[in-house]
C-alpha cells in the first residue's frame, strides 16, 4: 500500500499541491498534519507509523514536510525499516530500498536541518535589531478580566489562590508571576 504524508506548518497554510502531487503517485492513504515540523510529536504522523505495515510504501514530497532535524528523520526511517516499509521523498528522489537512496536521506535530512538553524538564527537577528530600534516588544501578556479584584479576594481570604486560578482560567506558575509583578510594581511605587 501507498501512504502519503502532508505536513503544512500552520491551519492557514494550503495543502492542496501536496494532494495533488499524492494523488499523481497513485497513494492509497493520505495522512495530513497542520502543525510545526520541530518534532514527531504530531497526531497524524504518529497514526501514520502506526498503520504502515510489511512491504508498505511512505510517501513525502520532500523530507522537511516528514522532519525537520536530521535525528528525528532518521529515528522515523528506523521504525519504518524494522516494520520493512519503504520511504520515498519524491522533492529528492529519495528511495530507501537502494543503498544510494539511503545514504542521501541521510544528507538531506543534515542539510534539511542545517537550513533550518539557518531560519532560526535570521529571526534571532532579526528580533535583537527590532528590539534595539524599539519596534519589538516582544509578545504582549494576556490580559484577564477581573485579576485584581480576585486577588484581592484572595489577599483578603475570601477565596483561596487555586479557586482563583480556577475562576480565571489561569495556570498557576502564571498566576504567580502575576501576583510577583504586582507586588514589584507596589513596592517599587512605595518606596518612592
Amino acid at each position: 500500500m501507498k501512504i502519503g504524508y502532508i505536513r503544512v506548518s500552520t491551519q492557514e497554510q494550503n495543502t492542496e499541491r501536496q494532494k495533488v502531487l499524492m494523488e499523481k503517485l497513485g497513494v492509497d492513504e493520505v495522512y495530513i498534519d497542520k502543525m510545526s515540523g520541530k518534532n514527531t510529536n504530531r497526531p497524524e504522523l504518529k497514526n501514520l507509523m502506526g498503520f504502515a505495515r510489511k512491504g508498505d510504501i511512505v510517501i513525502v514530497e520532500s523530507i522537511s514536510r516528514f522532519a525537520r532535524n536530521t535525528k528525528d528523520l532518521l529515528d522515523l526511517i528506523e521504525q519504518l525499516k524494522q516494520k520493512e516499509v519503504e520511504f520515498i521523498s519524491q522533492k529528492e528522489n529519495i528511495d530507501t530500498k537502494t543503498p544510494t537512496g539511503k545514504f542521501m536521506l541521510t544528507i538531506f535530512g543534515a542539510v534539511a536541518e542545517l537550513e533550518r538553524e539557518y531560519i532560526l538564527q535570521r529571526q534571532r537577528e532579526g528580533i535583537e535589531i527590532a528590539k534595539r530600534q524599539g519596534k519589538y516588544r516582544g509578545r504582549q501578556p494576556k490580559e484577564y478580566a477581573g485579576f485584581d479584584d480576585i486577588c484581592k479576594k484572595v489577599e483578603a481570604g475570601e477565596i483561596t489562590a487555586t479557586m482563583a486560578m480556577k475562576i480565571l482560567g489561569i495556570k498557576k506558575s502564571t498566576f504567580y508571576r502575576r501576583i510577583k509583578k504586582i507586588k514589584t510594581i507596589e513596592n517599587n511605587e512605595s518606596s518612592k
